[in-house]
């Protein structure tokens, strides 16, 4: 196990309006702000596109339509992010797995976001999973 412990930080609240990709907006984002550590509390909304990855799957799925946001979650910084989606369609089916990159905002996404003081997120490429992983430090 890594570990390292903080405080908590500052509260973001953030609204994304439509049209916006989720991950690219939350990337620049971190970018302006420096954000070395923080985790997504609450996100209400909706999405036009999911993009997901499902377990154990190399690529990710596109689904197209008016999507409620049941949650999102994960912990991201400008060292990388790590973030998970469920969505539920005009029927009530549920979609959920790795959000990746071109979910869309369809009226609003409102997120709150709690920074981690003391606290840096690192990403760094995992030999036994492949995928380039969390690695807390302390600052």
């Amino acid at each position: 196990m890594k570990q390292a412990a903080g405080t908590a930080g500052r509260v973001h609240v953030l609204r994304l309006q439509p049209g916006e990709d989720v991950r690219t907006t939350l990337r620049d984002w971190a970018a302006k702000i420096n954000l070395e550590a923080a985790a997504i509390t609450s996100a209400v909304g909706s999405l036009t596109h999911a993009h997901i990855r499902f377990a154990n799957r190399a690529d990710g799925i596109m689904t197209t339509a008016d999507l409620e946001v049941l949650s999102l979650s994960g912990t991201f910084s400008i060292h990388g992010m790590h973030l998970h989606l469920s969505v539920a369609d005009r029927d009530g089916k549920m979609l959920g797995g790795h959000m990746l990159d071109g979910c869309i905002v369809r009226t609003t996404l409102e997120l709150t976001v709690q920074e981690i003081d003391g606290v840096r997120m690192a990403r760094v490429k995992d030999e036994q999973s492949g995928y380039e992983e969390l690695s807390p430090e302390r600052k």
